[in-house]
């Protein structure tokens, strides 16, 4: 899954979050996760693995939610100049290839 932040505005340091909501059919307790980001037009690359837990030791969702549940992850905080550009890119690194009850992952881009 990609996506493409436009040219920032302002300069500045920003956090990235990752946002996912996951339902009763997601069949593992945990999920890892990998993030490339790539600054343009330098292309500089960041690349996190987040260690996803998902559900507790006792069955029960750690998100927000009732019957999805809302987790948000950050990742690396990067200084960004007026006119980069990020692509980003997340994908799994589960034995699985297709991972059920997963329904909606997102970036979010936070000025610090």
């Amino acid at each position: 899954m990609t996506f493409d932040v436009p040219p920032m505005c302002q300069s500045g340091n920003f956090q990235a979050k990752l946002a996912m909501r996951i339902n009763s059919s997601f069949p593992f307790k945990s999920l890892t996760l990998i993030v490339e980001q790539t600054v343009l037009p330098h292309r500089n690359k960041y690349v996190d693995t987040l260690d996803c837990e998902l559900i507790g030791n006792n069955g029960i969702a750690q998100g927000r939610g009732i019957s999805y549940y809302q987790y948000d992850f950050n990742i690396t905080q990067l200084k960004l100049h007026q006119g980069d550009s990020l692509h980003i890119k997340v994908r799994h690194d589960m034995k699985r290839e297709i991972l059920p009850g997963i329904s909606n992952v997102g970036i979010t881009l936070i000025r610090k």
